[in-house]
């Protein structure tokens, strides 16, 4: 196959006659490997249309995923450069030359001793919008400390929020700090920054730090509790399962419903369907707030999941069932919009979100390490991609 290229309206590379897969089509992308926040905010790029690259070590990165399920993977091409070699840093130079950003997820001043530092990457290429994904940020007394999702929120007071007041705080998976706050704060930080410098030619760095993004996730929050509309702890709030009607309750069988009956004419709905009407009056009554949670959570314990779900089916009184990851796609909204779909064999999310004129798909499974360097080499044009195969050594180890 041939390959004519042309630019696009922002200056980047794309192959003529080729059908677009999302607006970020023609946006080219270098990802140095890592796990968690880093990928997901590259694989969302890559499900944009944009043409990820992953920079992928040898030996890999530590996670204990099978690279062939690993779907943060997903719409990218992979090839296996070790930074420690002698014409690694070179090797990825070439490809920054060719790229409208770079994301990265080491600890501050570890890709400047690897040779790929921003003021490196910049020499070549003063355009390149350079992403830096870190828990701690770039600056800061903690910036050179390990950390993980949980010490991330618990310190921006996000954890300190989640769970029951006589419980210890409930921690949710990492999505809040990792992905919320993290990955998603990145994608736009470089979406931002490669708008100005498609107007200005000037490249940037993008410093991302999920204590960051997390604290600034409940700017809302911390509006309410200046007003004096939100108590500093958990389970006393609208919004934090303290109030009766925006929570969860169990069911029969065990499993649960999820209330959020906020407004008057959904909570009067909420009230009527649920068989304990004499409540409607006690919504904005807090001394009758117990007394209510009791009759709810008593009401909810006399029939199971699936026959509260019929009840409420079709009602505007705000009440779902809680899913699990494994029922969530068979349910008939999300399977109507398509919201999961199925590639490879795998059930999982599609992109999102969706676009009318540059639609998005799963368009290939997780990129296994090295399997693209050919392609790569080819269509960015780096030849020195393809010298020789490092797909069998282990220099390269984690630790940095």
């Amino acid at each position: 196959m041939s390959h004519q290229w042309c630019h696009s309206a922002g200056g980047s590379m794309a192959v003529a006659g080729t059908p677009a897969h999302g607006p970020l089509t023609g946006v080219r992308v270098v990802e140095l490997a890592g796990i968690g926040p880093g990928p997901f905010a590259a694989m969302l790029l890559a499900d944009l249309g944009a043409d990820v690259v992953r920079v992928d070590r040898p030996g890999g990165t530590g996670l204990a995923v099978n690279p062939e399920y690993d779907i943060t993977n997903r719409n990218k091409r992979s090839v296996v450069i070790d930074l420690k070699a002698e014409d690694g840093p070179a090797r990825v130079l070439d490809l920054v030359e060719r790229a409208d950003i770079l994301v990265e997820g080491y600890r501050p001043g570890v890709a400047e001793r690897l040779g790929v530092g921003p003021e490196t990457c910049h020499a070549r290429n003063p355009r390149l919008v350079y992403g830096r994904m870190t828990g701690w940020g770039q600056q800061g007394p903690l910036a050179p400390r390990a950390g993980h999702d949980i010490a991330y929120i618990a310190l921006t007071g996000t954890l300190g929020m989640i769970g029951r007041p006589d419980e210890p705080p409930t921690v949710p998976a990492n999505l809040v700090g990792d992905y919320a706050g993290g990955s998603l704060y990145l994608v736009v930080g470089v979406l931002a920054a490669l708008h100005h410098a498609r107007a200005t030619g000037a490249g940037q760095v993008v410093d991302t730090a999920i204590v960051d993004g997390a604290a600034h996730l409940a700017s809302m929050i911390h509006g309410m509790l200046a007003a004096g509309g939100w108590q500093d702890r958990r389970g006393a709030n609208l919004l934090d399962g303290g109030c009766p009607y925006y929570g969860t309750y169990e069911t029969a069988d065990g499993k649960h419903m999820a209330v959020g009956a906020l407004e008057q004419q959904f909570y009067a709905e909420f009230v009527e369907l649920l068989g304990i009407g004499e409540h409607a009056d006690s919504r904005k009554d807090l001394a009758r707030w117990g007394e209510l949670r009791e009759a709810v959570a008593a009401r909810f314990k006399t029939r199971t999941r699936d026959e509260w779900t019929a009840v409420f089916e079709g009602s505007d009184a705000c009440v779902a069932p809680v899913l699990s990851l494994r029922e969530a796609p068979a349910h008939p909204h999300l399977a109507a919009r398509g919201t999961f779909t199925d590639h490879g064999g795998i059930t999982q999310p599609a992109p999102a979100p969706r676009f009318s004129l540059t639609r998005t798909s799963v368009r290939t499974g997780p990129a296994l390490p090295g399997a693209d360097t050919a392609d790569v080499a080819r269509d960015w044009d780096v030849p020195r991609l393809t010298r020789y195969d490092l797909m069998n050594d282990d220099t390269m180890k984690d630790g940095d």
